[in-house]
């Protein structure tokens, strides 16, 4: 009995190490909407009508640097586990707080997920001493089409309107830094990623609005300092979408760092299974530590 039970132990320990290195058991402290009543332009009452905020706050002594993480899915999903609560567990375990955000998609329409992105960074901002946050130390993360809701508001932010009613509205949407994991960035031929394009402007949307939205045409020497990571035979979304974002940096003397695999798959997340893509998310902590982030 006693060696039957020491090795059920023994099971039990070994299956919960696996889930903890998974991100399993990541689950955010509180899931909040970030609207107050109904959201605008919402098109019903739904789960998928309300935007929402997971919280994964730091329980620290001093206020956290905080990333808000906009996962991928080509603007018709969420992928909410290795592009979201996994993210936000890596970020928590590296000193930062985390914020995964569940936008609107398709039938929505540009501009709504970036109005729901734009709030959310107010938000925490707005949050900051509750949440135990730095509010001058905000960035945003995305992946694949999160990574353009990232470069979208990394490139179309405002400071906030001063004369608004809901004190949140007064604050400013820019990030502080931003990572962009894959991302998609240009809607324009012959790089885009047709299916994110349809799904956030539709089949026929004007040229000058695909311009605006191809967000390396967007970047001035007021975009955050960014870092960026791709693999060169991304079959999903082409490495070019990168390439010319980080050169569109450069040109405006924004500091950029941009790591490009030769090889890997779309939609790694933190790649854990793929030691040719694993180091990613060291590049990316030290990235934060030489920036002054960390």
């Amino acid at each position: 009995m006693d060696a039957r039970f020491t090795a059920i132990v023994l099971v039990a320990v070994m299956v919960l190490a696996v889930g903890i290195q998974r991100g399993a058991f990541a689950e955010p402290r509180e899931i909040i909407p970030i609207w107050d009543g109904a959201p605008p332009e919402a098109m019903g009452t739904q789960d998928a009508d309300i935007p929402t905020l997971g919280l994964y706050p730091l329980d620290t002594d001093t206020p956290a640097p905080a990333v808000l993480v906009c996962p991928g899915g080509g603007y018709s999903g969420h992928a909410m586990d290795h592009e979201g609560e996994q993210i936000a567990q890596w970020l928590n375990k590296n000193g930062l707080a985390a914020f995964v955000l569940k936008y609107r998609l398709s039938p929505y329409r540009h501009p709504v997920p970036l109005n729901d992105a734009k709030r959310a960074m107010r938000l925490i901002r707005a949050n900051a001493t509750a949440w135990n946050m730095d509010p001058a130390r905000l960035g945003i993360m995305g992946f694949s089409a999160g990574g353009h809701l990232a470069s979208t508001v990394s490139t179309h932010f405002d400071p906030g309107d001063a004369s608004a009613k809901d004190a949140v509205d007064r604050l400013s949407s820019r990030p502080d830094f931003a990572i962009l994991c894959y991302p998609v960035i240009t809607f324009e031929p012959p790089y885009a990623h047709m299916g994110s394009r349809n799904n956030l402007l539709g089949e026929n949307a004007p040229e000058e609005l695909v311009k605006s939205l191809s967000n390396h045409t967007q970047v001035t020497g007021q975009t955050p300092p960014t870092f960026l990571f791709h693999t060169a035979d991304d079959p999903g979304v082409p490495v070019q979408n990168s390439l010319l974002y980080f050169s569109a940096l450069r040109e405006h003397d924004v500091p950029a760092e941009l790591h490009v695999y030769e090889h890997g798959r779309h939609g790694v997340g933190l790649a854990p299974d793929l030691p040719e893509l694993a180091t990613w998310p060291g590049l990316c902590i030290t990235w934060l530590r030489v920036r002054g982030i960390l």
